[in-house]
């Protein structure tokens, strides 16, 4: 019976490495979650409050790029943008929204743009595009985030 413990022995040290399991690091799994996260799709996109009413996702995008694009052009038409430059008649504009509900407008230009004067025009966009409504940032998991997008105005509708 003595002997038998010894063998015995043996085989309980041994068998404790078959219960321990590897538990991956800390930067494993960082580096896992952040593989699997989507950085070009925000899980909500910035909103206005009338459009918070909307129920699908799309719904909501929409809403706030139809009201955003309505809100621009109806403060640069009051303006001799389309008296000054008759030939514009859609102007891109890069728009962000930051985190802390801040907005910034920025139009794009052509590179080859030298039938109009680029400096006028952004400085009658940065003087006509001030006193928004608020609008909610974009939310990715949970977070507010920075989000930019190019939106084209149309200056002149006949």
């Amino acid at each position: 019976m003595k002997h038998f413990h010894f063998f015995l022995l043996p085989f309980l040290f041994n068998s404790c490495q078959y219960f321990d399991k590897q538990v991956p690091s800390e930067k494993e799994l960082l580096q896992k979650e952040l593989k699997s996260i989507n950085w070009n799709e925000v899980d909500e996109y910035p909103s206005f409050v009338d459009c918070n009413k909307m129920e699908s996702k799309e719904e909501r995008q929409q809403c706030f790029f139809q009201y955003l694009t309505t809100l621009i052009q109806e403060k640069i038409s009051i303006d001799t943008l389309s008296i000054l430059y008759p030939e514009l008649d859609t102007i891109e504009v890069k728009v962000t929204v930051f985190p802390n509900s801040k907005m910034k407008f920025e139009p794009q230009f052509p590179k080859d743009s030298v039938a109009y004067d680029t400096i006028k025009i952004d400085s009658i966009l940065h003087a006509r595009l001030i006193d928004f409504p608020k609008v909610s940032p974009a939310i990715k998991r949970g977070i507010p985030v920075k989000t930019q997008f190019i939106l084209p105005v149309i200056i002149k509708v006949e």
